[in-house]
Order: C-alpha cells, then structure tokens, then sequence
C-alpha cells in the first residue's frame, strides 16, 4: 500500500506534556485497533488482532526525515497511530532506524497496554526514551465496557504484562487512567487501581478525562471530581491531574494542505493553534474555516476544531 507523506507525519502538535511533538502515525490508511474505547476521538471502528494494510519502515523514516528538516525544534517524536501502535509488525525494526536519526529529541509511544505481555512487543518498547500505556481500568468487567477491548484480551494479562515490563524499563514509565463518568470512577474500580499500581510502582500516573470529542456519547468529568479522585489513591501513587501545557518554542510555518492533515489526525484547540501557528499559517487557517473544511465542536467546555469529514 501506498502512503503519502502528510498520512504518516503529521504535527507539530502541542502535547499536554510533552512539549511541542511530531506524530508518527503508524496506520495511516485506517483505524486499526485491538480497542474500541468509548472516549476515543477516531470513529468507531471494529476491532482487530493484527494491522490489515502495513506501511514500510523504509517508507515511515522517508517521510520523518524530510519533516525533520522542516521542523528543527521538535522536543518529542511520538509514535501513535489511527489505532495501537504495538500492532505494528515492525516496531522493533523502526525504532533501531529513528534511533539513529533523532539525536537529542526525545522518543515517546502512547500504547493501549493491550499486547504488553509479549515479549516482542517488549523488545521494541524498551528502544523508547518514554513509554506511556493507558491502564483505564484494573477489572475485566470495566476492560469489556469502557475500552471493548477484542476478543483473547485479559486484563490480567495486562496487569501481569506491565509488572514484567516494569522491571525491565528503566526510563520513564508513565501511566495514563481516563476517567469516565458512571463507567470507571466508582470506589471498586479505583480501590482495584489503586491496589495494582501500589505494586507496579511507575514513574508517574496522569489522571484525565474526556477533553476531545469521543466516540460515544459519554461524559467528561469536572476538575473537581479528578481532585476528589485523585485523594482517594495511595499518597505514595506520583499522580498527576492532567492539564494543558503551553510551549513556548517557536511558531511552524503549516500549508493548507498540513493544517488539514494535523486536523484530521488531532483536534487541536484555539490556544494550540496560537502556540504552534505562525502568522500565514493562522491566515490559512482562518481561510479554511471560512471555507468551511474546518469544523468546531465543544467538549468539555473547550472548543476544538478539525477537519470536516467530508474534506479530501
């Protein structure tokens, strides 16, 4: 399969934490994804064990070179995709090449933690600087609900999987729990959070919520009850309320057609556009949205704006 350039790059963007990120998509054609979270941002999709249409690692570092190029100021790499990233066959592989390239810019993957047991999957993560997994729930019943994860997938396993990990891995380890109103935020399924992460002891955890436009009509809760929640884990736990971070590097210079394809791929908010966007790009910008290949939603009390869907 052929893939273009702007499919597999995309960005900067300005990460929450990570100060300003060009993305890697490793599934450029499509959502692939062995979850089908009820917050995810990305259309609902089925689930799958494995990638259908996989792009080259020949082809991933052509079109990361010639961004870097481009873009010289990049604080983090971080390799996602429409989907899991560890379902990419040749992770492993990509990561010794990017490790050759990046220099002092720092490598980062955001996994769902669904195939953190394997032992290949574990090979290719520890060529990371920084590896964040989402752990949204420590029980079965709340695995199946929120993220509907795909069939043969136990959060047992999971469990077990990061622990084995964890004891191999020693850079930054990061945990992300969502929170979801009435699906994970009940005293059982903290309590069992809590338990598990006592003995997996990363290096951090970040509590969020919905803050982009989900999947499924569910809801995002206040900073209020992330508070409430984050009091009732272990003080030990180095948890961390996520909120925005501003980057001060900067401005990039984005074409139409880049500012349509970071849409797609990530919401961004009017505070994104101002940190990343350089004079022209906010013009360009501004035309699109006249034009209306832009689209606004509300979520959570931000304004987000992306591409519309119906925008080639």
């Amino acid at each position: 399969m052929k893939s273009e350039k702007l499919n597999i790059i995309f960005g900067p963007v300005n990460s929450r934490r990570f100060g300003k990120s060009l993305g890697i998509d490793l599934s450029p054609s499509k959502k692939q994804c062995n979850f089908d979270c009820l917050y995810c941002e990305l259309d609902p999709a089925k689930t799958m064990g494995a990638y259908e249409d996989v792009i080259s690692v020949e082809e991933i570092m052509n079109a990361l070179n010639a961004s870097l190029k481009n873009h010289q100021d990049i604080d983090a790499l971080t390799v996602t995709a429409n989907g899991e990233p560890t379902l990419y066959p040749h992770l492993s592989e990509l990561m010794d090449e990017i490790n050759k390239v990046k220099g002092s810019i720092k490598t980062l993957i955001l996994s769902n933690s669904a195939k953190i047991a394997e032992p290949k999957v574990q090979e290719a993560l520890l060529k990371f600087d920084s590896v964040k997994l989402s752990l949204d729930c420590a029980t079965g019943r709340c695995l199946k609900r929120l993220d509907r994860s795909h069939e043969g997938i136990d959060v047992e396993s999971i469990k077990e999987g990061m622990l084995s990990f964890r004891e191999k891995f020693s850079n930054p380890l990061i945990i992300e729990i969502l929170m979801v109103k009435t699906i994970n935020d009940s005293d059982e399924e903290i309590n069992a959070l809590n338990e598990y992460l006592l003995k997996l002891k990363p290096t951090r955890i970040d509590i969020g919520t919905i803050d982009r436009p989900p999947a499924y009509k569910v809801e995002a809760l206040s900073y209020e009850n992330l508070r409430e929640i984050s009091l009732k884990f272990d003080s030990s736990l180095p948890l961390y309320i996520a909120s925005r971070k501003k980057v001060t590097a900067k401005p990039s210079s984005y074409s139409r057609e880049d500012i349509l394809e970071t849409l797609k791929k990530r919401p961004l908010t009017q505070e994104d556009i101002d940190v990343l966007f350089d004079i022209k790009s906010k013009e360009d910008f501004q035309i699109l949205v006249n034009d209306k290949k832009i689209d606004k939603f509300d979520c959570g009390g931000y304004e987000f704006y992306v591409q519309r869907r119906d925008v080639n």
